[in-house]
């Protein structure tokens, strides 16, 4: 198995047509792109300079925000450039690093979030053994466990990719390479492999949402014991940490948990998580949270 005569690709980008809509994607995606670089960029370097930012939540919030950066990375520029050029074409290897890299850093940023609900369940209900639970080394093991799991989920996914035969079209109804628009391209029944892949992406979109939803509704239930002020502080949180959910796993839900049918609505959807989530991210935790603001100005004023 393999590409046989296909060296490259054709992307059709966000939108087929060409019109102003084009210009006024490289316009508003590169603001975004360079807004969500800005913003994760801000909060790796805080966490990384502050000595007040010590908690297991920060530790976690510095993996989530490396992997915004690194997944927006993985699928920005591409649509960014592709929007201003004549030729959209992306080499073979490159549509396979990009499924790769893609799913890796998406998949990363899956873990991280389950782990800091999982930080917020034990701050919330065994508060009194928290800093034992979350100590250093068990919060670095979560993380190693997380890059481990990335990998063998990407590589799961390349493994199919590299598997498909294309010896026809090779236009990719898309703005980036991923497993269900190539599926359409491949010239074998790819019945199969569809079933794989939802139940391999699929699988973990679904699983770790409902371990996600089941983890805020156990915390909800035992802010009960709360006063008032100790019950708003921890709403605050879960509140920022739901909607960060939502908007994620949403979207890659309807798209990897389907048989093998692409809608022309799966690219705008995808925007939600390839650059939607990875934006908001730093905008949620940080605007949300006097502790991080705090340590921002404080750090930044002393440079300047």
């Amino acid at each position: 198995m393999g590409h046989e005569n296909i060296t490259e690709f054709i992307l059709l980008g966000l939108f087929s047509d060409k019109d102003e809509k084009t210009k006024a994607i490289f316009g508003v995606f590169l603001m975004l792109y360079l807004a969500t670089l800005l913003g994760n960029f801000l909060i790796v370097v805080t966490i990384k300079r502050s000595r007040t930012l010590g908690s297991p939540m920060y530790f976690f919030l510095f993996y989530l925000s490396f992997a915004d950066a690194c997944l927006s990375t993985t699928i920005a520029p591409r649509l960014i450039v592709d929007a201003i050029s004549q030729r959209k074409t992306i080499s073979y290897k490159e549509c396979m690093a990009q499924v790769f890299t893609g799913h890796f850093f998406g998949c990363m940023e899956i873990f991280v979030l389950i782990v800091m609900a999982f930080d917020r369940y034990v701050a919330i209900c065994k508060p009194l053994r928290y800093t034992t639970i979350m100590n250093r080394h068990v919060c670095s093991v979560l993380v190693i466990l997380g890059w481990v799991g990335s990998c063998i989920h990407s590589s799961a996914q390349i493994f199919l990719a590299l598997r498909l035969p294309f010896c026809g079209p090779n236009v990719i109804d898309h703005y980036f390479c991923d497993l269900q628009p190539l599926l359409k391209l491949a010239c074998m029944d790819t019945y199969v492999i569809n079933l794989l892949v939802v139940s391999n992406s699929g699988a973990i979109c679904t699983v770790s949402f409902i371990i996600l939803l089941i983890s805020y509704v156990i915390i909800l239930y035992s802010l009960r014991n709360y006063s008032a002020e100790g019950r708003r502080k921890a709403l605050s949180t879960c509140t920022s940490h739901f909607i960060v959910v939502v908007l994620f796993f949403g979207p890659c839900i309807f798209i990897y948990t389907r048989p093998a049918t692409t809608f022309p609505v799966d690219k705008v959807v995808a925007v939600f998580y390839t650059t939607g989530a990875p934006l908001l991210n730093p905008l949620i935790y940080t605007l949300r949270n006097a502790e991080v603001k705090n340590a921002m100005k404080k750090l930044w004023c002393n440079k300047v």
